[in-house]
């Protein structure tokens, strides 16, 4: 059975009962009603050759728009082919005043009785609403006259919700009783799906007739048409799924015939199909971009009032027009409850024969009716993104605070989008020039190449507010910067300054402290520029504001000039004076590098999170990522290596980035302590440094680098990138080891290849600066290798102080009882006075553990074994607390050559829990959250996020309902530590 006539039985059945009963004398009409491309025609032809087979003389009629305006057009068309017809219809119109019985319409009449006295007569009369007026009269009389007759009418008509209503069909005036009924439904969709895989011929996967039966949207003439176009040509393998897009289609059947259903409904129905297949296509955007939320307009944007305003249609018959295309199948409801097309190819189809301007037309006037009735901005500007420039005001707005909404969601695509549409639009200079700027930052950020400069060298030529310069010439030398061109970001920023900025002292110092921070990317001009910012703040330090000053206690920190007490008290002391906003971002940014390298980790997350909070994410500044580098620096302190490899752009080459990055040294150096030495390797090898741009982020992953080669067994290797890294640095004026500790690192691969006297020189110079610092890290590290390098009983009691200032720097636990510092001291307490610069808690582990290793070894070197393995065993425990792997194993390894039988330590457990995970996890159980425990411990989020995962997994729990318990009963079972003792 072909596509048309399937599920057509009943219609069929009719029509045959309907032909006998017109052979015994008594005839009827059958009007076959149906919707465009639910095969009517197929069914009339299929009627009336089963009429045929039983004797009846069919007389066929096919009306036709083209010949409405014809008087009996298809009257003629049924009884042209019998004698008698040409006087019957006469080669002239009746004139004025002929007598009904002597007329066209009575000779036709009796035509057709001569015709019936004959044989019985079944009259096929196709799209009988297109007959002209003449002949409908003429066919609406006869039924009324044929029930005496052995006469069967059969007719098609279409009936179809239409935006224009129709006319009155040919039985509106006719009894019920002379006429016969029946509407063709849609398809079902599982004869669409069976007549599917019986045109392709062989099995098919389930998702690929599901398609099919989607695109056909229960319409035999679609699924014909579409059949028509991909049997032929589909492969061997079918594909899972259809195009979405009828280019990909041949020979074109489907398009075509979507085209014909269009033209059938009538041009104000196409318009409004149009206008929701335009909707739809950017619903369907949305939902490839993920998040992305450009035309949504809340509710749907596809209501009546918005598809009639943007097809100019009544608003009252669109509503109901989406209902009944629904019922048909074309439509069908979406994620959001508003009617879709039934699958992409149609809806493509439909939109394929609209022109681009009469589209754009369609999205600009239903912008301005989602703008009227309150639509969100980025809805409205969804819509201008699709139409041609509107040349008002309004559209600049609605633009830029659809970008002000992006940028705030962290939805940078979509930013990107409505600044480059706004730029489409007239705007001033002045306002042309800021949104230039953010859309030359965005476009940087997120290409991360030259892509942006051009725009942002174009928002400097453009005239604008001084403070607007700043932030465009701050912009454009950081994207040079960052590409390697120091000196050219130095030198836009000074050109700036001499041309512009008379009169506005501020600024000039923004502008000053900017460029000292931007020389950071080239040693030469770092020198340049911190040599003259050193000169002017000692003859008067009013001209570097609080913001270079800073700097330059930032500088004297890594130069080793002065100690971390005296930085933090003169950075306290700057924070504390009053700031111009566009240079706080920058005095924040420096006082929290500087309070990460005193130690001050909790002061130092704060000024960070301040920093990034005076950040606008899509203007590019040199304290944004230096506030992110921080950041990482922080977590590195801490040891948080699941933090540092929780962002997989750390864990890859940034696209469009030669050289390696802060966050990923890091990210090395935590894959290396993880065990993860593969990762570790393959990471390294993806760049290429054989030409790099000389930053300090090529030192920081000089030193990783060593780092992973010293611990796979190639000590020559690491030392050689120890060294270059120190080489680097000396370039910099950078001597403290508070940046990278090289001198400690390069004399460990002296002596493991038997050159101590060399690593007691690189061992005693670090000290002598660390001891400058004073901080408990530096002094610790620079004592317990110079320990390790001294050897004997000076090299021991070398070690044992760097314990002891280590655990001053852990809170002050007593030798053996790494648990003796309370929770509230670990997280809770900070230096803000004069003293120390290290606060109490576990930013020094990571010092810590091997400096109990190197302890350890040293003790069992002296034949004080039992010490030793306290030491060890203390130092696998915090490992294992750590997540610190390597350092595990080093400090096992060593146990078991001092004669321990195994290291037993305690990985899961209460009893396993750092002092910050036990404390993040009672808060937690205590059914507070996340941002709530983050605000009382001075933390961020992320941090007590990865506390409370570690904790999870070695409670062995998955939910925070379960911490309660948890902590109760791991407690309750837990007890001392195995001896580990020969």
């Amino acid at each position: 059975m072909s596509v048309a006539l399937r599920e057509r039985r009943e219609e069929l059945e009719l029509v045959a009962a309907e032909a006998e009963r017109a052979r015994a004398g008594s005839g009827r009409l059958v009007l076959l009603r149906g919707a465009t491309g639910t095969g009517r025609t197929a069914l009339l032809e299929a009627a009336a050759e089963q009429a045929e087979a039983a004797g009846m003389r069919v007389l066929r009629a096919r009306c036709s728009p083209d010949q409405t305006s014809v008087p009996f057009d298809t009257v003629f068309q049924l009884l042209a082919h019998g004698p008698g017809f040409e006087s019957a219809a006469g080669e002239e119109p009746d004139p004025p005043g002929t007598p009904p019985h002597r007329g066209r319409p009575a000779r036709l009449w009796r035509l057709l009785r001569s015709y019936a006295d004959d044989a019985p007569l079944l009259l096929a009369v196709d799209d009988v609403h297109l007959a002209d007026e003449s002949s409908r009269r003429w066919l609406v009389d006869a039924v009324r006259r044929i029930d005496q007759l052995p006469v069967l009418m059969v007719v098609t008509e279409r009936s179809q919700y239409d935006i224009d209503p129709p006319a009155d069909g040919l039985v509106h005036t006719l009894s019920p009783a002379l006429v016969r009924t029946r509407t063709l439904a849609p398809l079902s969709a599982d004869s669409a799906a069976e007549l599917v895989r019986s045109a392709l011929g062989r099995p098919a996967p389930a998702e690929w007739v599901d398609d099919c039966v989607r695109a056909g949207a229960g319409s035999p003439l679609l699924l014909r048409a579409l059949l028509d176009d991909v049997v032929s040509t589909a492969p061997e393998d079918t594909p899972a799924v259809l195009p979405d897009n009828c280019a990909a289609l041949y020979p074109g059947s489907y398009a075509a015939a979507v085209s014909w259903w269009l033209d059938s409904a009538g041009p104000t129905t196409t318009e409004v199909a149009r206008a929701l297949a335009a909707l739809d296509d950017d619903e369907e955007d949305n939902e490839k971009d993920g998040d992305g939320e450009c035309g949504r307009g809340g509710h749907g944007d596809a209501d009546a009032g918005l598809l009639a305003r943007m097809a100019g249609a009544d608003p009252a018959r669109v509503p109901g027009w989406l209902t009944a295309m629904t019922g048909l199948g074309l439509l069908r409801p979406g994620p959001a409850g508003r009617p879709r097309y039934a699958h992409p190819l149609l809806r493509d189809a439909v939109l394929s024969s609209w022109s681009g301007a009469l589209r754009q037309a369609a999205h600009h006037r239903a912008a301005e009716a989602m703008l009227r009735r309150g639509d969100r901005a980025e809805a409205v500007a969804g819509q201008l993104l699709r139409s041609a420039p509107v040349g008002e005001a309004w559209a600049t707005g609605v633009l830029l605070d659809a970008a002000n909404l992006a940028v705030r969601d962290d939805r940078s695509d979509d930013a990107l989008a409505f600044l480059r549409r706004a730029l489409d639009e007239p705007m001033p200079d002045a306002r042309r020039s800021v949104v230039l700027t953010e859309l030359g930052s965005l476009e940087y950020a997120t290409v991360r190449s030259t892509a942006g400069i051009p725009r942002l060298a174009e928002a400097m030529r453009l005239p604008g507010l001084p403070r607007d310069r700043v932030r465009a010439a701050v912009a454009l030398g950081t994207a040079l910067a960052r590409r390697g061109e120091a000196r050219a970001a130095v030198d836009v920023l000074r050109g700036l300054e001499d041309e512009h900025l008379t009169g506005h002292p501020d600024l000039v110092r923004t502008v000053q402290t900017a460029s000292a921070l931007l020389s950071d990317h080239d040693p030469g001009t770092r020198r340049e520029v911190y040599r003259w910012l050193r000169e002017t703040a000692e003859r008067s330090p009013q001209l570097v504001g609080t913001a270079g000053q800073a700097l330059l206690v930032r500088y004297e920190s890594t130069a080793g000039l002065t100690s971390a007490a005296s930085a933090m008290r003169r950075i306290r002391a700057l924070l504390a004076q009053p700031a111009d906003p566009l240079a706080e971002g920058f005095l924040l940014g420096t006082a929290a590098a500087v309070a990460q390298w005193a130690d001050q980790l909790d002061e130092a997350e704060r000024l960070v999170r301040r920093g990034l909070a005076g950040q606008r994410p899509s203007l590019l500044h040199p304290m944004h990522l230096a506030l992110l580098n921080v950041q990482v620096d922080i977590a590195a302190a801490r040891g948080a290596y699941a933090e540092l490899l929780a962002d997989p752009e750390a864990l890859n080459p940034v696209a469009g980035r030669s050289d390696p990055a802060n966050a990923q040294a890091h990210a090395l150096i935590a894959l290396v302590e993880t065990g993860r030495t593969e990762e570790a390797t393959r990471l390294a090898d993806g760049f290429d440094l054989q030409n790099p741009h000389d930053t300090w982020e090529l030192n920081r992953f000089l030193y990783a680098r060593g780092v992973l080669r010293a611990a796979t067994g190639d000590p020559a290797g690491a030392l050689g990138d120890f060294l270059e890294c120190g080489r680097h640095q000396s370039a910099r004026d950078v001597a403290s080891p508070v940046v990278t500790p090289w001198r400690t690192a390069s004399a460990e691969c002296h002596l493991e290849l038997g050159r101590p006297r060399q690593a007691l020189a690189l061992a005693e110079e670090e000290l002598r600066l660390a001891t400058v610092w004073s901080t408990p890290r530096v002094l610790g590290r620079a004592l317990r290798v110079l320990g390790t390098a001294t050897g004997g009983r000076r090299g021991l009691d070398l070690t044992e102080r760097a314990v002891r200032v280590l655990r001053q720097g852990a809170g002050g636990a007593s030798a053996g009882t790494p648990e003796a510092t309370p929770p509230e001291a670990s997280l809770d307490a900070t230096s803000d006075g004069g003293g120390s610069a290290t606060p109490a808690g576990e930013p020094v582990e990571t010092e810590l553990i091997p400096a109990l290793i190197a302890q350890g070894r040293l003790l069992t070197a002296t034949g004080d074994r039992a010490r030793a393995r306290e030491a060890l065993r203390e130092a696998a425990e915090r490992a294992e607390r750590l997540g610190a792997v390597r350092m595990r194993a080093s400090a096992e390894a060593a146990l078991r050559e001092g004669g321990a039988r195994r290291a037993a330590t305690a990985r899961t457990g209460s009893g396993s829990l750092t002092a910050s995970e036990r404390r993040i996890a009672e808060l937690a159980a205590q059914s507070r959250t996340n941002m709530e425990i983050a605000e009382l411990l001075h933390l961020a989020r992320r941090t007590v996020e990865t506390h409370l995962t570690s904790a999870y997994r070695k409670l062995g729990i998955r939910r925070r309902a379960e911490l309660g318990a948890a902590l109760t009963d791991a407690g309750s079972r837990s007890g001392p530590p195995e001896d580990t003792r020969a």
